[in-house]
């Protein structure tokens, strides 16, 4: 054929190949997501989690038929900059979000998940605590019910006599979903104020008055850690931090302590109804069998730990957390899974890209979670970076390496650095730190050198 008539030919294919009409990417060709980040939630708040007390039944449902993550953690555990990293899947050392006034650059915000799935044809919500500073993104989503800073559990009335934060998000959320439809995929971002405390008022956990029956004729035990002989054990800075300062305030005496624990339960029982009204809105309106549901914390709590209060340092009760993942698409076969690998809030913004199908962006440093969901990887890392280097005058700075075995951990504002070194195998409390003792000091040079190199790699 000569050439001239097959160029000719295959330029007519061309022309009519774009003639003909483009199908628009409906619901079904990509996962609805709902992502609840909830606030000050501790790994151990949930039944699903081990814990006998607290009752949340609609979230471990949600963990009986989806993927429960028994080893998710934090790289900053404090509210704005673990926000940030939710948001960008970077380390604070490259995101540079390091305290509650700095807001996103345009770059940072245009390549966040939230900003691609809606240039991708997702309707997107935000409702809740935004916990970044400078200018709220109003225009940016398709429905934003976000707040600045706390807010208040009480915003519209008395403490006690009028309709609770928490409710108020909950019925956002419904309204949100009755806006969508299967035409266009959603994602949902709902960012909890619960169960974070109501700070310098006298009543800092301030739940829904209608559970005030929960608990109210049990005595919660106190955590294994709350003990004066564990405060002790701290470097003398933890013991004049903000931590035991707000300690006194939350948990200084058994009176107090079971005030608090129960109503911090209590804010999560009003978190698992939410979880319960959204599933059954997900029903009513045929969107539950493509809808995708993340359900974690932002950082974890001292509930009286070690004497403290609060989160901010490397020790679990403050950086581990809640991760489930429900996605009604996997087969049974794959439903009801615990997984014990070592995933990162970093890690939810890639998951979060990989299910809408599109690409992760080059600066993200997390890694996608799907895989995880079916089946093991065995390249899955087996340490990551703790960096808490935000400057409050009463809050030490502090970074550290965490593996499968240690925790290594430097407070970074003595001289020399103040550091501290646990077997988490043989020490899973974290009681007994080694790096006093001088045939550990090999190992603790090993950390140090470790902790530089990987420092270096996330910046």
């Amino acid at each position: 054929m000569p050439g001239s008539i097959f160029k000719a030919i295959c330029l007519s294919l061309i022309a009519l190949i774009h003639l003909l009409p483009i199908e628009p990417v409906a619901a079904a060709d990509r996962p609805n997501i709902v992502f609840i980040l909830t606030d000050d939630q501790r790994w151990d708040s949930l039944g699903c989690m081990g814990n006998e007390i607290i009752q949340t039944p609609a979230i471990d449902k949600l963990s009986r038929e989806g993927v429960t993550f028994e080893n998710m953690f934090c790289t900053t555990s404090i509210c704005a900059v673990s926000r940030a990293t939710y948001m960008t899947g970077q380390y604070a050392r490259r995101h540079g979000i390091n305290d509650f006034r700095t807001s996103y650059t345009p770059e940072q915000l245009d390549n966040s998940f939230p900003m691609q799935l809606r240039d991708n044809g997702y309707r997107t919500g935000m409702i809740g605590k935004w916990g970044i500073g400078g200018k709220l993104p109003v225009d940016r989503y398709d429905y934003w019910k976000g707040f600045p800073g706390q807010s208040k559990y009480f915003p519209n009335g008395p403490q006690g006599a009028s309709q609770h934060l928490t409710e108020i998000m909950r019925d956002q959320s419904l309204e949100f979903l009755d806006g969508c439809s299967e035409e266009q995929p959603f994602m949902l971002q709902l960012y909890s104020k619960a169960a974070h405390c109501q700070d310098g008022d006298p009543w800092p956990f301030q739940p829904d008055p209608k559970y005030n029956s929960m608990y109210s004729d049990l005595e919660i035990p106190a955590p294994p850690l709350a003990s004066e002989d564990q405060f002790n054990r701290l470097p003398e800075f933890l013991k004049t931090s903000e931590a035991r300062t707000r300690w006194h305030v939350r948990f200084e005496n058994p009176a107090l302590f079971q005030k608090s624990i129960k109503d911090y339960y209590r804010l999560i029982a009003g978190l698992d109804e939410t979880v319960a009204a959204i599933r059954k809105k997900l029903e009513e309106k045929g969107f539950a069998e493509n809808t995708v549901i993340i359900y974690t914390s932002d950082n974890g709590f001292y509930l009286g730990d070690r004497g403290l209060a609060g989160k901010w340092y490397m020790h679990e009760e403050s950086i581990r957390l809640p991760l489930i993942i429900f996605d009604p698409r996997l087969p049974e076969r794959d439903r009801n899974k615990r997984r014990s690998e070592m995933v990162l809030n970093i890690d939810i913004s890639p998951t979060i890209f990989d299910l809408a199908g599109l690409p992760i962006p080059a600066k993200v440093q997390g890694k996608s979670l799907l895989p995880l969901l079916k089946h093991g990887d065995p390249s899955w890392r087996n340490s990551f970076v703790y960096e808490h280097r935000v400057p409050i005058k009463t809050i030490p700075e502090s970074e550290g390496l965490r593996t499968k075995r240690w925790s290594y951990v430097r407070y970074v504002e003595t001289d020399p650095p103040t550091e501290q070194l646990f077997d988490l195998e043989a020490d899973p409390l974290e009681e007994n730190d080694l790096a006093v003792l001088p045939d550990m000091q090999p190992l603790l040079n090993r950390f140090r050198n470790a902790l530089d190199q990987e420092i270096s790699e996330i910046e």
